[in-house]
């Protein structure tokens, strides 16, 4: 049977979702519209999507975009004397309601099935298939208690929550990408660092000759949002610690502490270490391995030359290490210039004896089309048991999902000990 022309854009981007089918839940919010690019999306990264709509929803836009957009039927009645949404949650992968009302999210979380988006939720749930809200709304509704109420319920049921922006009075449809991004992880991984919780570090660091001149490096924090971000996305609780980074948008962590200098991303490593108490610690920051030994009060004239005396800044995974529980995983990430891979490797390996950490990831920054400020990474995962994991240039939020796995491959050896 031929395809619907517009499932021919089907795996376009990427085959991360290749052979999943997701049900799009669609309800009455003014973000409806928005669904249709998700829905365009998700199947761009290879997977095939239904739509089931409330019937509100049908006054904001029509059914019929969504069967043009996905290529399949559209339910948006009530299933009557049907048993769609049985055949749905049994055929079907996963349910992602996006746009989720506060109507919705509160009778799903009391069971009650009166349109087909909750029908078909309640049969999923029923199904043990895993289930994703979006919640799109005025703020107050979204901060009303009996919401939020809801939403905590509906997080014990097992539902994955996506977390709306909260602007001025709206709580409202998240940045496309990064809800892509979460339905991946959350469809491929599930929910497997529930519990855990997580301190990264990213980005570089500054260090300040005067009162606009600073050493630092081309680090974009790219990487450690890409790893907070997986860890958040299957069920990690974060800590993040950046300094300047080159990206404007970072997902919600459970806390984010915005840093200058090594020396401040060392205080507040270590004070996050004593509140937050993690589980595993990520260095993924570049911090500057030198400061001015005195730093200027003015701007230095540029009439004559300059001379600088540096020092080397204090080491943040050596303060790590000697202040970490016995039972956490400290992975270090090593950024050299190297010729080949077994030079990175011995790198790697002479940084894990001389730090005592789980794990160290490699790469060679002499290249170009990966590492700092690009969107992809090539690296070489060294582990202090031997075992070598090579990730092939991808893109950095898949970089992630494979170091996440790592991670917890290394968390259930040490169980077991």
């Amino acid at each position: 049977m031929e395809k619907h022309p517009s499932q021919k854009i089907i795996g376009e981007i990427s085959k991360e979702l290749e052979g999943k089918k997701i049900v799009l839940g669609v309800t009455s919010s003014v973000s409806a519209y928005k669904s249709i690019d998700l829905a365009r999306t998700l199947m761009k990264n290879g997977a095939e999507v239904t739509v089931v709509m409330s019937s509100e929803a049908t006054r904001f836009i029509s059914p019929l975009m969504f069967e043009w957009a996905t290529g399949n039927k559209v339910y948006y009645e009530k299933f009557g004397g049907e048993t769609g949404h049985i055949s749905l949650s049994e055929e079907y992968d996963a349910m992602v309601i996006a746009p989720a009302t506060a109507n919705t999210i509160t009778k799903l979380s009391f069971g009650i099935a009166d349109s087909a988006v909750t029908l078909a939720a309640l049969s999923f749930l029923g199904a043990k298939k895993p289930v994703m809200v979006v919640p799109a709304m005025h703020i107050q509704l979204y901060r009303a208690p009996q919401v939020q109420q809801a939403i905590n319920k509906l997080k014990e049921y097992g539902v994955s929550l996506h977390e709306p922006i909260l602007e001025k009075d709206k709580a409202k449809f998240p940045d496309l990408n990064e809800l892509e991004w979460h339905i991946e992880s959350f469809l491929l991984r599930g929910n497997d660092m529930n519990g855990i919780k997580f301190l990264v570090t990213a980005g570089p660091t500054r260090e300040f000759i005067d009162t606009v001149r600073f050493i630092s490096n081309p680090s974009s924090g790219k990487m450690g949002i890409a790893i907070a971000s997986e860890a958040l996305y299957r069920g990690g609780k974060v800590s993040f610690i950046h300094g300047p980074l080159s990206v404007e948008k970072i997902p919600s962590f459970h806390s984010t502490i915005s840093v200058i200098s090594t020396d401040e991303m060392l205080n507040s490593v270590i004070s996050e270490m004593k509140m937050f108490d993690p589980d595993v610690i990520i260095m993924s920051a570049a911090p500057s391995d030198f400061k001015p030994i005195q730093t200027q009060t003015k701007k230095i004239s540029s009439d004559k030359p300059l001379t600088l005396s540096l020092e080397p800044t204090p080491k943040i995974l050596k303060e790590i290490v000697s202040r970490k529980r016995e039972s956490s995983v400290v992975i270090s990430f090593a950024a050299d210039t190297v010729d080949s891979d077994e030079e990175l490797i011995k790198k790697a390996t002479e940084k894990i004896e001389k730090y005592r950490v789980d794990a160290v990831v490699a790469n060679n920054v002499s290249r170009k089309d990966i590492g700092f400020s690009s969107d992809f990474n090539e690296v070489i995962i060294v582990k202090n048991d031997g075992e070598i994991e090579k990730i092939p240039r991808s893109e950095k939020k898949i970089v992630a999902r494979k170091l996440i796995d790592v991670v917890g491959e290394i968390i259930e050896k040490k169980r077991r000990r």
